[in-house]
């Protein structure tokens, strides 16, 4: 299994309306790939107030290249999210044992 972290920084001004497109617009399309598994949404702290994440859990490489492509290791911003990212970042671990 593998977990993507997506981390994303927003314009704060878009604050309301992100948190709502980010629980429908980006969770849908994660849950509805082949080899999803989980997702959890992180919001901000007092420490950082416009950065959120998304932590997702897929079956396997393959789950992760039907879902972004070949490029897996890069940002996937579903359509009509663009304009609430000031910058962002993805990573990924491998589940073992």
């Amino acid at each position: 299994m593998i977990i993507r972290i997506f981390q994303i920084t927003i314009h704060p001004e878009f604050r309301q309306h992100f948190e709502r497109d980010f629980a429908t617009i980006s969770v849908e399309a994660v849950e509805t790939q082949k080899g999803f598994i989980s997702c959890e949404i992180g919001k901000p702290t007092q420490w950082n107030r416009d950065d959120y994440a998304m932590i997702t859990k897929w079956a396997d490489e393959e789950s992760l290249r039907s879902f972004a492509g070949d490029k897996w290791n890069t940002v996937v911003i579903p359509n009509g999210m663009n304009k609430y990212v000031k910058s962002s970042s993805v990573v990924h671990y491998d589940i073992t044992g």
